[in-house]
């Protein structure tokens, strides 16, 4: 299903379902006696179905639920994002549940699934990462965990999931999702009783893992990029992540800008080459951004890596240029320097936990998408990411690479 699909229908019947399941909810909740258990975190599940990078974003908190609460850890996500779960292998894969989204049957008959699912896995609590989905408060119900932690709205930054939730969480727009994400864990915990999350979360907590690279990988990584570059003996490898997914296209930086910076970059530095990546989806997207580049140490790698393939190929390259999306938060796993171009989103809530630099206007307008309206916003002229111009973000890698390669470009930058 589209994406403005999925969200018409969480609205349009996610209100009134969840309108309906509440007095059940608190009924259920009443009759157990929920109030009087202690936590119980033997067996939890995570649900954040919707998008890649954030499954990423909440791995320390699902690490330090593992090792404080000595959990066993489950997560429900898309099917079509399930990849993202397999770079750090924090959720054993036996331990997944894959939704199918193709289509509202498809979508309804997994709904059943997932309940027989959870009863057979016997889960206790469930933490639902989701910003205001009434969609998966309603899942967190249907698990028939006893303990169902979620986000609450507040000063109107959320939106109404109704009873489904009963250890509600404040979500709080002002510090980093990470942050968010760990104060639910916390909340599981018992480490605080009341909706504000009054537990500080340090930056400890908020250090991500880093992925196991294997040899063979690595090798896999360059044979391709040498079919790609026939010249290529090891030159600096500097990516350009030119899309971004269908869930916010607004923060599209402009190819024509990509571009822009990769002649720049070439022009200047003879010792590099680029790739431009993408999923295989991408391939004439990002082919225009060549084409506009024109040049022989820029190709076009869309759908040339797998998935699985791409640790290896960022822990071989130098940088990476990127708008705010999945790749930013999958480079995370490993010491890739990363440029992120923010725009209709602020990195003080989403900028990658990992070696990630932002490139951020901060306009007044922006960030324009939040949990309030479902991260969906009818800007057409996105001054916000357009105002980000190429030649600062050149200079700025200038700057980078002559750190990195130890050696002067061959024209200014």
């Amino acid at each position: 299903m589209k994406v403005d699909t999925m969200r018409a229908i969480d609205k349009w019947v996610g209100i009134p379902l969840c309108l309906l399941v509440s007095p059940v909810c608190w009924l259920v909740d009443l009759l157990r006696g929920n109030r009087k258990q202690s936590p119980d975190t033997r067996r939890t599940l995570f649900i954040e179905l919707s998008e890649m990078g954030s499954a990423i974003i909440a791995d320390p908190a699902m690490r330090k639920l593992h090792h404080e609460g000595r959990a066993e850890l489950y997560f429900a996500i898309f099917a079509q994002n399930y990849k993202s779960l397999t770079l750090l292998n924090t959720i054993p894969r036996a331990n997944i549940f894959c939704m199918n989204a193709r289509n509202l049957f498809r979508l309804i008959a997994d709904v059943f699934r997932f309940m027989v699912w959870c009863r057979s896995k016997r889960i206790t609590t469930v933490i639902d990462l989701e910003l205001f989905s009434r969609f998966t408060a309603l899942l967190s119900f249907f698990s028939g965990a006893r303990s169902r932690v979620g986000f609450v709205s507040y000063h109107d930054e959320g939106l109404y999931r109704g009873k489904c939730i009963n250890e509600g969480v404040r979500y709080n727009p002002h510090v980093h999702v990470a942050v968010n994400f760990v104060s639910l864990v916390n909340k599981a915990l018992g480490l605080f009783d009341n909706p504000y999350a009054t537990m500080p979360v340090s930056s400890r907590e908020l250090k991500i893992a880093s992925a196991i690279i294997p040899a063979q990988a690595v090798d896999s990584v360059k044979e391709k990029i040498s079919l790609l570059l026939h010249n290529w003996h090891d030159e600096s490898i500097v990516l350009l992540n030119v899309n971004a997914s269908d869930m916010l296209p607004q923060r599209r930086w402009p190819p024509e800008y990509f571009a822009q910076v990769a002649r720049q970059l070439l022009t200047s530095w003879e010792s590099i080459v680029i790739l431009a990546t993408g999923a295989a989806a991408e391939s004439e997207y990002v082919q225009q951004v060549v084409d506009e580049v024109d040049h022989p140490r820029c190709v076009n790698a869309a759908g040339v890596f797998a998935f699985e393939e791409l640790p290896a190929l960022y822990s071989i390259s130098c940088c990476m240029l990127t708008n705010d999306s999945g790749p930013a938060h999958f480079a995370a796993v490993t010491p890739l320097k990363v440029f992120v171009l923010f725009g209709p989103e602020t990195p003080a809530l989403y900028l990658p936990l990992g070696n990630a630099e932002p490139f951020y206007l901060g306009l007044p307008c922006s960030p324009c998408v939040s949990a309030a309206n479902h991260r969906k916003t009818g800007c057409a002229t996105r001054p916000c990411i357009t105002g980000i111009w190429p030649e600062w973000v050149a200079r700025r890698m200038h700057v980078y690479l002559k750190e990195q390669l130890a050696e002067e470009p061959v024209v200014a930058g």
